[in-house]
């Protein structure tokens, strides 16, 4: 029959007890600070905290079980010993992840990337954003490896792999050299910055915004909503657009083939009337010029300036739309036309 250790039970009995009683303190006193905005804590903290809160408090319980060996067994020490050590190193890693998170958002909180002048923000956000997955990556590979080395077989297991793995290692850095530079081209954008959050970007042809930047790879929103997925080292080993790497303001440029015939200050005086009349100027740039002549049209280039990418696109759009009908209706004489000379003898 099974003996059971009467200190052993009162123990459980006062320290499940005791457990409660300092999660529910500890609970309320961080959602009561959480509660003041004038704290660093987020008003959520203690929802996203109880549980590795638990977590620490019922392994930390079980591990002055083990110290004062309160139980008899050896599996049974085995067992509780390890899981309680696993659930520390958990629920330290958990709260370390936790804490970088509110350390991000307050400082983040401080930039907009909403507002048109967000270069420095987008800026921030996208190195606090690769950063935190690389410091998170970091913490679960030491909690996984502090986690497997208290477990004396792994561990020797560990040794003589590591002692032996001469060839083996090589082997596997070669086959991961992709991979690897995968990540280090992660960290590199992260550190240098050739592309931000939000950025306005031409990949493969693709006109869009950058909307996600990870360790690997970078997502790409199309202007038609479609999503393109390009690895990390496209952007460090291939030329690629980017229309916002030093400020948002972009020129727009509009090309009309018309007859000899146009008369080009009136187009002038149209395009200034059109530009002054829609909000999407910036109204720093107006320019209307003839950029090329062939034996059958001119080329005219309409050049003006907007706030961003998107804005830029829309005044284009409304300013080609515009002329055509202008040239429509006051000179369709000067549409393109082809023209033949017919000679009679």
């Amino acid at each position: 029959m099974v003996s059971i250790n009467p200190e052993l039970i009162n123990y459980l009995i006062l320290g499940i007890i005791a457990v409660i009683i300092c999660f529910s303190l500890a609970y309320y006193a961080l959602k009561k600070i959480g509660k003041d905005p004038r704290n660093i804590l987020p008003v959520n903290f203690a929802n996203r905290i109880w549980i590795p809160l638990l977590i620490f408090m019922a392994s930390l319980f079980f591990q002055i079980a083990i110290i004062v060996k309160l139980f008899r067994y050896d599996y049974t020490y085995t067992i509780v010993g390890h899981l309680s050590i696993i659930g520390i190193i958990v629920s330290t890693a958990w709260f370390l992840i936790i804490l970088l998170k509110i350390f991000k958002a307050r400082i983040l909180r401080k930039y907009d990337v909403s507002t048109s002048d967000n270069l420095k923000a987008r800026k921030v956000y996208t190195q606090f954003m690769i950063l935190e997955n690389i410091i998170i990556f970091i913490i679960t590979v030491l909690a996984v490896g502090v986690a497997l080395m208290s477990f004396d077989s792994i561990r020797s297991i560990g040794v003589s792999l590591l002692t032996s793995a001469g060839i083996a290692g090589i082997i596997i850095g070669l086959a991961a050299q992709k991979a690897i530079g995968t990540l280090l081209a992660g960290i590199q954008i992260a550190i240098t910055q050739p592309i931000r959050l939000e950025d306005v970007v031409i990949v493969d042809g693709e006109w869009g915004w950058i909307e996600e930047i990870t360790l690997t790879y970078v997502v790409v929103r199309i202007w038609d909503k479609r999503r393109l997925v390009v690895p990390t080292t496209y952007f460090i080993e291939n030329n690629f657009q980017n229309w916002t790497r030093n400020t948002s303001e972009i020129l727009g440029t509009v090309f009309i083939y018309t007859d000899y015939e146009v008369p080009f200050e009136k187009l002038r005086e149209e395009l200034t009337r059109l530009l002054e009349g829609s909000s999407l100027w910036d109204r720093k740039t107006n320019v209307l010029q003839v950029t090329d002549a062939t034996d059958r049209s001119i080329e005219i280039r309409a050049l003006m300036s907007a706030k961003d990418s998107p804005t830029a696109w829309d005044l284009r759009v409304y300013i080609r739309e515009q002329l055509i009908v202008f040239i429509k209706e006051n000179y369709p004489e000067s549409l393109p036309k082809s023209r033949v000379d017919l000679k009679t003898n």
